[in-house]
């Protein structure tokens, strides 16, 4: 019996589930909080000022979504650019979480900017092509338009539009490599966005090669990324996966945990180069220097080393705990580089600390992203081939 037959038959769930409770909970708060957010201003919800104009919205909606979602460029370049084919299998249920990442991006944008209205103006009409932000904003417009088109077969599939599915598929080469340029570019431009504030944020997180520090740990954030999705969805969707998806899964978890391992250490060797270069070395005896050491030890080196055993030894319980705290260790680093060590030197009473609306607002965005991959998993072919299409995959 195929997926979707078996999806048909099964016994209707009731709603009111605990998870099911709790996220409408959440909605419902975020919906509040948008509406005074949208009517009475920015300042009604968060705690943000001159000094502090960016807060948790850019911290973790912005420089962690846009990390976490990079497994999208990662796993179709390993599969349609590096002709590993035995990753085929992870690359659209990594395509969905980063079309999804994406759009939560963009979607979160609105809350700190505001005039959704206005949201294509910056491209269309008022092209700041030297800006920095403009060069981000292009970026993630059009690589979320990439992500759209490359998530779009598995729609038509579901829809069976069959003559526009065969137009996308023919585009999937083009549109991936399209997708790492584009990758490459804002991955690493929202680095250099900090380039700008060298008084601002701590000396050892400030670094002319910040734009080359985001763009490499994007990779194994995404990456890691596609392991923990994979983990909650093989715990949650496994009755929805075929026999080809469940056979290579051992495989992409082995194999993305070498090259995570990899370019791991690649990084802690730039970061290590930075520091030299720049001697900056009595730092670390400082606060700061602690906690930027916790970062590099305890989220780089440490799970660097976890995943080349858990690679070696094929402990994919090891590896998936290992992405777990890579994923963990990516939202501190942002959060280091754009809070923590962001006006470092003011008094503490002039420090930024988000109120509990904007991480109130946070919740309510990852949940929206939850509740949209559950929709699409349980109704389109994600983690199964159409057995319509099972030769043209």
């Amino acid at each position: 019996m195929s997926q979707e037959s078996t999806a048909s038959t099964a016994p209707r769930k009731s709603l009111f589930t605990p998870f099911n409770v709790v996220a409408g909970v959440i909605v419902l708060v975020g919906l509040v909080i948008t509406f005074l957010r949208f009517t009475k201003g920015i300042g009604a919800v968060t705690n943000l000022d001159d000094n502090n104009p960016w807060g948790i919205w850019i911290s973790f909606d912005l420089l962690c979504g846009v990390a976490l979602a990079a497994g999208g460029y990662t796993t179709s370049a390993a599969c349609y650019l590096f002709g590993l084919k035995r990753y085929h299998s992870a690359v659209r249920p990594a395509i969905l979480t980063a079309f999804l990442g994406y759009a939560l991006v963009v979607f979160a944008l609105h809350y700190d900017v505001g005039r959704p209205w206005r949201l294509t103006y910056p491209i269309f009409l008022s092209q700041g092509t030297t800006s920095l932000l403009f060069e981000v904003g292009l970026c993630v417009f059009l690589y979320l338009t990439v992500l759209f088109i490359e998530w779009l077969p598995a729609a038509c599939e579901w829809l069976r539009l069959d003559k526009l599915r065969k137009v996308l598929v023919k585009l999937t080469l083009v549109l991936t490599i399209f997708g790492v340029v584009l990758s490459t570019l804002h991955q690493s431009s929202l680095g250099a966005l900090y380039l700008i504030a060298p008084s601002k944020v701590h000396p050892l997180w400030y670094s002319p090669y910040l734009a080359l520090f985001f763009f490499v740990s994007s990779m194994f954030a995404g990456m890691s990324m596609v392991l923990f999705e994979g983990t909650l969805a093989h715990r949650n969707f496994h009755e929805l996966m075929d026999e080809t998806h469940l056979e290579e899964a051992p495989g992409v978890v082995t194999g993305f945990a070498k090259a995570c391992s990899v370019v791991m250490c690649g990084y802690l060797i730039m970061k290590m180069f930075g520091l030299a270069l720049e001697n900056k070395w009595h730092y670390l005896a400082t606060g700061y220097g602690v906690l930027f050491l916790v970062e590099l030890i305890g989220f780089v080196a440490l799970p660097a080393y976890l995943y080349a055993i858990g690679a070696r030894e094929r402990n994919r319980t090891l590896i998936r705990f290992t992405a777990v705290w890579t994923v963990l260790g990516i939202v501190f680093n942002r959060f280091n580089v754009s809070l923590v060590a962001f006006n470092w030197q003011l008094p503490s009473a002039d420090r930024y600390f988000p109120s509990w609306m904007e991480i109130a607002i946070s919740l309510f965005v990852v949940t929206v992203g939850v509740l949209a991959y559950r929709f699409i998993c349980t109704r389109m072919p994600i983690f199964y081939e159409h057995p319509d299409y099972k030769e043209s995959h």
